[in-house]
């Protein structure tokens, strides 16, 4: 397993080493989650050095799972091993997909470039075209390549949502959760608080990547929680995990100078479909995301006691700048809101 020590290798690993497949953990750094089974291998390994995937590899493997692919370079990589890989499951990402008038998340930021999806959306849908210039064109490089060799090398390619669980790099949960330990008791959510990105919880990617690793095959495939609450609906969830009350101000439009603005605020809804799923690996949730939650926010709580947010989650900082914690942006917005309610 490629990126095994990251937030889905983790849960990965354990899936399929409590399924009884010998599992070696490969990441850059070789450590070992200590929540794994004794027999599990760990290697230290760099996959853009040459010749360095081949040689962990051997003389082969049955499945080869990857967390780390993008691109044409790691497709090629991977195509490479047709022959010695029985089976490849990929991690890719529900920010592939465009709608009919070809907005997606990479426009979301220009006038009238909020992608409008179906709902659900289902793997069918058009995507970005292929390129190298974005996460989402470099993804869908990487689907079309792997799908074209398909019948050398089977491969499963998983669309994520919004990945949740402890481990995370980004965690969205963030947001909420220090927010109610820096003593904030009002926040602001544009869009009503009707914003949507389904979740999906690291234990439910994995149960996926257990059944694909069962059921090889080429194929596109959502990854998701039962359910996709909306953002007032996890900001409530996380409050009654903490025992707090939170006042929620609605914003009826998008958000003001970032105010409102969440990891999860989008003018309109993203629900994936996983009918498909269900249906071709009988995939049932591990776990829903009210569930999953108070480990979550436990990790986080704890990740915050000692240090600064920044310097605990710097990908969350490059990912949404320091503006999203901007208390006295907020509280300026709120007098001015306070104001305009009591006249």
């Amino acid at each position: 397993m490629l990126g095994a020590t990251g937030q889905i290798g983790r849960a990965a690993v354990r899936a399929l080493a409590g399924d009884g497949w010998d599992v070696t953990a490969a990441s850059r750094g070789g450590g070992r989650d200590r929540t794994w089974q004794g027999d599990v291998r760990t290697v230290a390994l760099d996959r853009d050095e040459d010749g360095a995937l081949a040689s962990v590899i051997g003389d082969g493997c049955d499945v080869l799972v990857d967390m780390v692919a993008f691109g044409g370079e790691h497709a090629a990589q991977l195509t490479g091993l047709a022959g010695r890989a029985g089976s490849v499951v990929v991690i890719s990402s529900a920010a592939v997909y465009e709608d009919d008038r070809g907005r997606g998340f990479d426009t979301q930021e220009e006038p009238d470039g909020a992608p409008r999806y179906p709902d659900p959306v289902p793997e069918s849908q058009r995507t970005v075209a292929p390129g190298g210039s974005t996460y989402a064109t470099r993804k869908v490089l990487l689907e079309r390549e792997l799908l074209a060799a398909g019948d050398s090398l089977p491969v499963t390619l998983l669309r994520a949502g919004a990945v949740h669980g402890e481990y995370c790099r980004t965690p969205r949960e963030l947001y909420f959760v220090k927010r109610v330990l820096d003593g904030r008791r009002r926040r602001v959510l544009a869009f009503g608080g009707r914003s949507r990105f389904h979740p999906v919880h690291v234990s439910n990617v994995a149960e996926l990547i257990r059944l694909a690793a069962l059921h090889p095959g080429a194929r596109v495939l959502n990854a998701g929680d039962p359910e996709a609450p909306t953002v007032a609906g996890i900001a409530a969830l996380i409050d009654g995990v903490l025992g707090v009350e939170t006042e929620t101000v609605l914003m009826d439009g998008p958000p003001e100078g970032g105010v409102g603005e969440t990891p999860w605020t989008l003018a309109h809804p993203v629900v994936l479909d996983m009918t498909a799923a269900k249906r071709e690996l009988g995939y049932r949730p591990v776990t829903a995301y009210a569930d999953s939650l108070p480990a979550t926010v436990e990790w986080l709580a704890s990740e915050l006691r000692d240090r600064d947010w920044r310097e605990g989650f710097p990908k969350m900082l490059r990912n949404y700048g320091p503006g999203l914690f901007d208390y006295p942006a907020e509280d300026a917005w709120l007098e001015r809101y306070d104001g305009i309610r009591v006249r």
